[in-house]
Formats: structure tokens, sequence, C-alpha cells
């Protein structure tokens, strides 16, 4: 069974007149500003299953952050900065 299509309506709701806005209309005008702005995450679902609410996923990205600027050191070189000697 195919689904009927309907024609677009043109029309506003009876509640608004035309008139009542300035300019021309167009659909989607702050759409790309927003997707830009925008910083949603979507979980996987075994991730998502672990945390109950947004405020514990940021508890928990926070406690790793701190945790990464403890443990974190700059990486030293093998053989360090003398290790160019050469026999004589």
């Amino acid at each position: 069974m195919q689904k009927v299509k309907r024609a677009p309506k043109n029309d506003l709701r009876p509640a608004y007149k035309r008139s009542d806005f300035v300019g021309p209309l167009v659909r989607g005008k702050y759409a790309k500003r927003l997707k830009q702005s925008s910083n949603i995450v979507v979980l996987q679902p075994e991730v998502a299953a672990a945390f109950p609410n947004d405020e514990t996923v940021d508890a928990a990205l926070r406690s790793l952050i701190r945790l990464a600027k403890v443990t974190t050191r700059p990486t030293k070189r093998p053989g360090g900065r003398g290790a160019k000697h050469h026999a004589a």
C-alpha cells in the first residue's frame, strides 16, 4: 500500500498573518549557525547505559581530565642528551 502524497500547504495557521513577518520567510534560516555551535555528542549504547544523565558523563570526563593532568609527564628520548659519544 502506497502513502498518499499531500500537496504542501503554503498557508499559515489562522493565528498568524503574513504581514506579521518582515522580509522573506526562509525555512532553516539559522540551521547552519545552530549546527556549528552545537556540541551534541551521541554515545554508543553500551557507553550510554553506564551513565544515567549528562551530569554523570561530565563528572566522569572531568575526573579523567584531572587524572590525565596528574599522571602525564613529558616523554624523554632514549639515551638523553649526552648519548652521542664517539668512541676514540
